[in-house]
Parts: structure tokens; C-alpha cells; sequence
């Protein structure tokens, strides 16, 4: 996989409750620089991003978070939520899952809560579901996984990185066998280097997201060898 390749599956990332305008505008200009696929900002900075991207004449899509970091806004706030930033802007919504439902082990609420946000993308506009891997059991992974893709969302992401794990290997392999060839799986949370960015590649994962983007960038090695199974899902971007 050459860099230009590995750029273009990162969501750079800057989700810091402190961050600064000067900061969104500076991710946004690695990101044009660096061919990352999209920017992933906060709500409240989502027409900020979209402004400074298109002033650069980039390609890289808005991300932004929905529910972030626990999960817990009632239904409407995030389908609300959801709107509100796609009406700034935003391309791609990454919201969290319902994590107290979740394991109370209703189905239906996680199902409806999903659905909410789905519907205020109105099929044009990409959601993936953050699971926060590190909270669940194995077997919670898998339902939310299935979930996820029966709600409509077409991806499924580890974590939000503000949690008390990130991505790891196990649980990007668990969620690529839970969804299938069909569905993508963004590994997000601790992926700091390029080591760390190839095992998420291959253990299933066809995003990555990451706030230490351009040096993982740099330090991928064209010349090593990599392969990886690459299936439908993988390639939605």
C-alpha cells in the first residue's frame, strides 16, 4: 500500500474539547496537504471545517460526532443533533451507540436510537456506529454490531478515544466477522504510528481514525509487503 493509498483511509481527527479555531483550520490544511479522506471535528466546528476546506479547494469530506463522547442523549437530541450538523455541513456522522441499553440488553431502544440518526442522513450521508469496544463483552460487540447494520448504518467504529480503551486488533477482527464483507469498520482510539495503523488494516479494519495522522503517514514503510482481505464494506469511503 504506497502512503497516498493510506492517506486517503484516515479520518483525521481533532475532537478536543479545547480546541481552537486556528487548530480546526490547521487540520483541515493537513488534510488537503496530506489527501486524508476527511476531517473529523466537533459539531460546533463543523462549519468552521467545511468553510476552510473548500477555501483550499480540498477534497476531504466533514466528519462529525453525534452523542460524543457517552452515548446517552435521548433519541431525538441525536437525530436532532445529526440534522443540525448535517445542515452546517457535515458529510459523514459517527455517533454512539446507546452504551446503557445496550446493556440492559434492549435491542429495540438501541435499534430505534440508530434508526434516528440513519433517517436524518436520509440515505445520502455515511453513519457509523461507535461501539466503545473497551466497555462491552465479546458478545456485546457482536450485538451491537448487528444492530448497527440492521438500523442501516454502514459502518461500525471501536471507540471514541475519550473512553478508557482504544482500537485494538481482537476487537476490529470480532467487529469485521460481526458485519461482514459489506459493512465497513472504523478502528479509532490510540492509533499513535504506522505499526499500529497496519495491524487495524489487517485485522479488517477499512477506516482508521486518527489525530496523529501525518506522522503515521510518514512512517509507513512503501516497501514492506502488506496485504489485506478487502471486501465490499472495506472500500466504502
Amino acid at each position: 500500500m504506497r502512503r497516498a493509498e493510506l492517506a486517503a483511509h484516515i479520518d483525521h481527527t481533532l475532537l478536543r474539547a479545547t480546541a481552537t479555531a486556528a487548530q480546526v483550520e490547521q487540520l483541515c490544511r493537513e488534510a488537503a496537504e496530506g489527501g486524508f479522506f476527511s476531517v473529523c471535528v466537533q459539531p460546533s466546528r463543523v462549519a468552521l471545517a467545511r468553510r476552510t476546506l473548500a477555501s483550499l479547494g480540498a477534497g476531504a469530506k466533514v466528519c462529525t460526532v453525534i452523542g460524543f463522547p457517552l452515548g446517552a442523549n435521548s433519541p431525538a437530541i441525536k437525530a436532532a443533533e445529526a440534522a443540525q450538523a448535517l445542515a452546517d455541513g457535515a458529510e459523514e456522522l459517527d455517533m454512539v451507540i446507546a452504551l446503557g441499553a445496550l446493556r440492559d440488553g434492549d435491542e429495540a431502544a438501541v435499534l430505534s436510537d440508530i434508526q434516528g440518526v440513519v433517517r436524518a442522513g436520509d440515505g445520502a450521508h455515511l453513519t457509523k456506529v461507535i461501539l466503545e469496544t473497551a466497555l462491552l463483552e465479546p458478545h456485546e460487540i457482536d450485538v451491537a454490531c448487528r444492530l448497527s447494520v440492521a438500523a442501516g448504518a454502514r459502518f461500525v467504529k471501536t471507540s471514541t478515544g475519550f473512553g478508557p480503551g482504544g482500537a485494538t486488533v481482537a476487537a476490529v477482527q470480532r467487529m469485521r466477522a460481526a458485519v461482514g464483507p459489506d459493512v465497513g469498520v472504523k478502528a479509532s482510539g490510540g492509533i499513535a504510528d504506522a505499526a499500529t495503523a497496519r495491524a487495524m488494516l489487517a485485522a479488517g479494519a477499512s477506516r482508521l481514525g486518527a489525530s496523529a495522522s501525518v506522522a503515521i503517514v510518514a512512517g509507513w514503510d512503501e516497501d514492506v509487503p502488506f496485504d489485506r482481505v478487502v471486501g465490499a464494506g472495506q472500500e466504502q469511503r
